[in-house]
């Protein structure tokens, strides 16, 4: 447990990140977490104003079967299918957590103490069946500051704009180009114009963009590292920091713009650039990177338990560290494409990869929760 002079002694760095206008999300859940107190501990001492899973997540919590038992063990005297039983299990956790973080939400109106939870992985590329789960999913977790989390494939686009339509919050996940990223702010737009016609409040729907940060390193820093050249290990650790900073800078185009203008008249939220993946891969540098590096207002850092311990320990945040670095950006990516590397041809790899990785842990999961309802004497198929 943190102690009140250690949370004293070791917030410094989390509250000047939150008065810069970052928002601190967790990325993890467990029902230990929730049960123990942990994560309303976090909310206490580590500014902590919100939550982020996804399958990998839950599979690492429920994967084991540790904490769910008495639930495991009722869903299997019911029969349900292993399907409806990971469903159960992981809305039961969201809505936990939802109403530890609700005095956020309530205090923010409705901005952070926010939720989120991922529509089925493999759906990402169906778009009907996107937004018959998100519904599904709001439904089920039945909270005002549940996110809805779906993927920005081409299927995920106009299951964006149907759900914000229909005034659900939209967690849009797995962003890796700056391409697809317009494209997103463009299917929330559409989905705000489409909730105005359909006569709801805009105030009540909220949304991030999930925009994945330390996989792009990982992937060109390989790149890079392969073509060995003084030129080119000069660039590791560049190109993700990069990214994300040019897609800040297309945020506030985006949201300066006309067409913004009048949905900002009528109450609307921006949609928040969310930087994910946040936990440095490549333990030669330094394992705040992308947090002391990416601080620009009016975005969120979704953070690891690891990052955000070290954040309180270390970090250096010393205020905008985004909206001047522009040009060096472009630069960066240019210099990058200038060897021969593809920006395009690893976006779209890493988007691939993303959706399988999140796919292959959701089996996992179903796996584990297969077994584990088999174990009682049910059959869960």
């Amino acid at each position: 447990m943190i102690t009140v002079t250690e949370a004293t002694a070791t917030a410094g760095a989390l509250k000047r990140l939150s008065d810069e206008g970052v928002s601190i999300w967790l990325d993890d859940l467990s029902r230990g977490r929730i049960e123990s107190g942990n994560l309303a501990e976090l909310v206490a001492t580590r500014h902590v104003v919100g939550v982020t899973t996804n399958p990998s997540i839950f599979q690492a919590a429920i994967g084991s079967g540790a904490g769910y038992e008495e639930q495991l063990s009722d869903l299997a005297t019911r029969g349900v299918t292993v399907d409806e039983a990971v469903r159960m299990m992981t809305t039961a956790d969201v809505r936990a957590a939802a109403d530890v973080l609700r005095p956020a939400h309530d205090a923010t109106a409705g901005r952070d103490g926010r939720v989120s939870i991922e529509v089925d992985p493999r759906l990402a590329h169906h778009t009907a069946a996107t937004i018959a789960e998100a519904k599904q999913l709001a439904w089920l977790v039945d909270r005002p500051n549940v996110m809805i989390k779906i993927p920005a494939t081409k299927a995920g686009l106009p299951a964006i704009t149907e759900v914000i339509g229909l005034g659900i919050s939209v967690n849009v996940t797995l962003i890796f180009s700056l391409e697809r990223y317009r494209e997103v702010m463009d299917a929330y737009l559409a989905g705000l114009e489409k909730a105005a016609k359909n006569g709801l409040d805009l105030s009540t729907i909220h949304s991030v963009a999930s925009f994945f940060v330390s996989r792009v390193d990982s992937e060109i820093d390989k790149r890079l590292t392969v073509l060995g050249t003084e030129q080119a290990l000069a660039l590791k650790g560049r190109a993700a920091l990069a990214n994300a900073r040019l897609a800040y800078q297309a945020y506030e185009e985006v949201f300066g713009g006309g067409r913004w203008t009048s949905l900002g008249g009528a109450r609307a939220n921006k949609q928040r650039p969310l930087w994910a993946s946040t936990g440095v891969k490549d333990p030669s540098y330094k394992d705040t990177l992308y947090v002391d590096d990416l601080v620009a207002p009016g975005t969120v850092n979704t953070m690891p338990e690891a990052t955000l311990n070290a954040t309180a320990d270390h970090g250096e945040i010393t205020g905008d560290t985004v909206t001047g670095g522009y040009a060096q950006a472009r630069a960066d990516l240019a210099a990058v494409e200038a060897l021969g590397i593809s920006y395009d041809e690893v976006v779209r790899q890493l988007e691939d990869e993303g959706v399988a990785k999140f796919e292959a842990a959701w089996q996992e999961l179903l796996d584990a929760v297969t077994k584990s309802l088999n174990s009682k004497g049910v059959d869960a198929e």
